[in-house]
């Protein structure tokens, strides 16, 4: 049985929440146990096959990730997002678990792998919304910034943290003992969670079922289409995705190599970038509110896209290093107000939904600029694409500042 909490008006700040921390002990160990299987799965791949069946391998969680991920939202909202996320990570872990006892004992090729990633990425389209509808079930409304702030530093540290573990697993025992070590972190996770207790939403914020999964899914789609808030805010983070994973993914790659820096410099620029993001998180959790936040995120996004587009014209790297720094810190600081204002502002009965549209756009559409962009950049230069895609970036924070509602957007105190 799920327990439960009544809201209360003396609940402990999410950073002193036994719940909150057992959550988040159990996110990070998850997110760790990610990382070090997806440096797993690349090492695997590449010794099993050539290149481009590694490729296909690596990708193979993409399309069931997109196309399941609005189904997700429906499957966490219906059933609960504990529960959702308790069930993905046994699943996400008996898997893992399963390939890495399959290696030890044979050598299978590719195809194991490849139902590994599919298998993963089906998960995960339930996993995203899960997680991004549970913290509104820990905690009081006026924390969820906070939590944000939190959620966004356990991601940073399981980046940081998690190659070099895969790398260690690899090296002590290969693709097998990086795989075994992946599973037993994602099952860390699940103990931490079955202890921890969610809150029961309101009768005003719980919404007759429609009877189908379509008619839940229509339910939360109006939900955010007629929203003053969700609506735009949703357009600004499309805007403001798109224009920046191309420059920060492929171009950086094409950038380091056309400047001389080498893939160490191209490190270099991604830890300026990791840390400014980083540092963007950690005053969400310290502050645990931004006073006038819609403004705050415009801005942000606007300034940020100056410094993207930027990135091409920088003559040494450490001029890149800082202005990557600069990047991260703006652009993380406006991606995490927009999850901290997707998490205060939608009604938390369609949260599940209202995270996974906003997940399928980050992870499931704009991926597909990424290809644009390296053959916009071999047509037509560094220069052009950056200050392109700085504009369409810049066009988030524009939406942001041009729509009244959105640009006075509160974060609750």
């Amino acid at each position: 049985m799920t327990a439960t909490l009544t809201p209360s008006a003396t609940a402990p700040q999410a950073h002193r929440d036994p719940d909150v921390l057992r959550w988040l002990t159990a996110y990070t160990s998850s997110m760790l146990g990610d990382s070090v299987y997806y440096l797993a799965l690349s090492w695997a791949a590449v010794q099993a096959g050539t290149p481009a069946q590694a490729g296909l391998v690596m990708s193979a969680s993409a399309l069931p990730r997109a196309v399941l991920m609005l189904g997700g939202g429906v499957i966490a909202d219906r059933f609960g997002p504990r529960l959702v996320v308790i069930g993905s990570d046994a699943v996400r872990c008996a898997a893992v678990l399963a390939v890495a006892a399959l290696l030890f004992l044979t050598s299978p090729g590719l195809w194991p792998l490849a139902v590994l990633a599919l298998v993963f990425g089906t998960v995960d389209a339930v996993f995203m919304p899960a997680v991004g509808a549970l913290p509104a079930r820990l905690t009081e409304k006026g924390q969820l910034a906070r939590v944000q702030g939190m959620r966004g530093l356990a991601i940073r540290f399981a980046g940081v943290a998690g190659a070099p573990l895969g790398g260690l697993g690899v090296a002590v025992g290969g693709a097998a003992t990086a795989f075994a070590l992946a599973g037993l972190l994602i099952a860390v996770s699940v103990p931490l969670l079955l202890s921890v207790r969610v809150r029961d939403l309101p009768k005003d914020d719980r919404p007759e079922a429609s009877g189908s999964a379509w008619g839940d899914l229509g339910a939360g789609l109006r939900h955010i289409r007629r929203h003053r808030v969700l609506a735009p805010l949703m357009l600004a983070i499309a805007l403001g995705d798109l224009g920046f994973v191309g420059p920060l993914n492929v171009g950086l790659t094409l950038l380091a190599e056309r400047r001389g820096w080498g893939a160490s410099g191209m490190g270099w620029v991604l830890a300026g970038f990791g840390t400014g993001a980083g540092a963007a998180s950690l005053l969400l959790a310290v502050r645990g509110r931004l006073p006038r936040a819609g403004l705050v995120t415009g801005w942000a996004c606007a300034v940020g896209a100056v410094a993207v587009g930027a990135l091409a014209f920088v003559p040494t790297l450490a001029a890149a290093v800082g202005t990557a720094l600069l990047v991260g810190l703006l652009t993380g600081l406006s991606g995490a107000l927009c999850g901290a204002l997707l998490q205060t502002q939608s009604d938390p009965a369609h949260l599940g939904r209202v995270t996974a549209v906003s997940s399928m756009i980050s992870l499931g559409l704009t991926p597909l600029s990424m290809p644009l962009a390296a053959a916009a950049i071999g047509a037509f230069g560094l220069g052009p694409v950056y200050a392109v895609s700085a504009g369409v970036c810049a066009l988030g924070g524009v939406v942001a500042l041009a729509v009244p509602s959105l640009r006075r957007a509160e974060l609750p105190g």
